[in-house]
């Protein structure tokens, strides 16, 4: 066993120049644990919240992301559903599996492994878990979309987005598509959607009703935040729900919920990952349904970056300047 880690850490909150890599010792894995080998760490906007202090740690120095792919190298007592050299992802996240996957090795609770099949890849695996499960519980609880509804999804060309509206699609609806730039339009249309529109260029609101017959639709998937939320509104037909799921261009203000009665009865809600993921039972009857997806081909995940574990400042740039399409990992 080896008897330290490397890991990236913040020290204080701030700009992706706080990170930096620590060595720390290692403990053997006490009763429930398991010592795992990083081979690729996944990576996603909000990890750049953790290091700014928008999602805080409960203390500093701490080490950041979310998911991790890898190969399980000692098991504690009592766990009797995974041995040394299983190849395993795990997505963590809330109070019941605290961040901290930008490490080589960690020692962490066993009850979230997701064992992997030898189809996927250990790169596909700890780009698309965070993602497709966040697509999961977005399409199949905050709100159930039908086959025959025309949804929006905005960032679509981005991680989430891409599993999202291909999920969408096979379920048979019709996805519109919002991105930020033409070229990222491009790739969105590969992804599932049926129609694209680019912030900043188009009217959202305006095209959006003249594609579903001046109705609107009845749900909005917004990840952007602050810059969007007033048009995700307008959207959205007569008591239609705009789910909020992520704040990559800033918190949403504060907002007159009076004004939701007036534009029609809408709905708003806030999707939590570790909500929709509280216990074992939960990972793995969405992590199933996401593997065979990606297994039959309904799911495409693409990993448009690998940065080494050391250029971890550089990763959280690229993200932050929306530079990056599909997912991005890091490798240790």
């Amino acid at each position: 066993m080896p008897t330290t880690a490397n890991q990236v850490r913040v020290h204080e909150y701030g700009g992706p120049e706080v990170l930096q890599t620590d060595q720390i010792p290692l403990t053997p894995p006490g009763p429930g644990e398991i010592l795992i080998r990083h081979t690729a760490i996944g990576m996603n906007f909000a990890d750049t919240h953790s290091r700014n202090g928008r999602y805080p740690f409960p203390s500093l120095p701490h080490c950041l992301g979310a998911e991790a792919a890898g190969v399980v190298e000692e098991v504690g007592d009592g766990i009797n559903y995974l041995k040394p050299g299983d190849r395993v992802v795990y997505s963590s996240g809330g109070p019941t599996l605290p961040r901290g996957a930008y490490c080589d090795y960690r020692v962490i609770t066993a009850d979230r492994m997701i064992l992997l099949p030898d189809e996927i890849d250990d790169e596909t695996a700890a780009a698309m878990t965070t993602k497709g499960l966040t697509a999961h519980y977005l399409l199949f609880d905050c709100y159930p979309v039908s086959a025959g509804e025309t949804i929006v999804v905005h960032a679509a060309a981005g991680g989430v987005g891409q599993i999202l509206c291909q999920w969408a699609n096979h379920l048979g609806a019709r996805v519109i598509g919002v991105v930020g730039s033409p070229a990222k339009a491009e790739i969105a249309a590969g992804f599932g959607c049926h129609h694209t529109l680019v912030r900043g260029q188009d009217d959202i609101p305006g095209r959006v009703r003249a594609l579903t017959a001046g109705e609107g639709v009845p749900v909005v998937y917004d990840s952007v935040g602050a810059a969007t939320f007033e048009d995700s509104l307008l959207c959205l037909r007569p008591r239609g729900t705009l789910v909020s799921f992520g704040s990559a261009s800033g918190p949403i203000p504060p907002f007159d919920l009076f004004r939701l009665n007036q534009m029609g009865s809408l709905y708003v809600t806030s999707g939590a990952f570790h909500i929709h993921l509280a216990n074992r039972e939960a990972v793995l009857a969405r992590a199933h349904d996401l593997i065979d997806m990606v297994l039959r081909g309904k799911i495409r995940i693409s990993v448009d970056r690998r940065y080494s574990l050391a250029d971890a400042a550089q990763a959280h740039r690229d993200i932050e300047s929306g530079a990056t399409t599909g997912m991005s990992v890091l490798i240790p």
